[in-house]
């Protein structure tokens, strides 16, 4: 996706003050660990999501998507923020018991799912973002 527009990445386990009034919208992404998105992106949402700011959101899981980005939307709601969609795809998880048998979903996110993630966010920026990308 990153490749697809003048995209910021923004790590937000790393404890810095951010801004997110200047973007168009904001995407939020995470696997899924234990069927919910990881509490460091939902934190991060509860204190910088702005509010009424389009996002989206995207996700790998192993096995099942859980709850997915029920949290993440919850949060967007609170704060009058539409949803512009969300995208999840099979992801190489080695979550608990997963771990002894050396993981699931191996070679995953693969070639087709990183095309359909770069569709995803393409039609994203062309509907619902005039198409600038940020």
């Amino acid at each position: 996706m990153a490749r697809e527009g003048e995209i910021d990445l923004i790590d937000v386990t790393a404890r810095q003050t951010i801004r997110l009034e200047e973007y168009d919208c904001v995407g939020l992404a995470s696997g899924i660990y234990g069927f919910e998105v990881q509490k460091a992106v939902v934190e991060f949402a509860r204190q910088y999501l702005p509010q009424g700011k389009p996002v989206f959101f995207v996700y790998t899981y192993g096995a099942s998507k859980g709850s997915g980005a029920n949290a993440l939307a919850e949060i967007a709601g609170e704060k009058g923020c539409p949803v512009l969609g969300e995208f999840g795809c099979k992801g190489y998880d080695t979550f608990g018991p997963f771990k002894l048998v050396g993981g699931i979903s191996k070679g995953h996110p693969d070639a087709r799912d990183l095309e359909n993630a770069r569709r995803f966010y393409r039609e994203i920026c062309l509907l619902h973002v005039g198409g600038t990308g940020k």
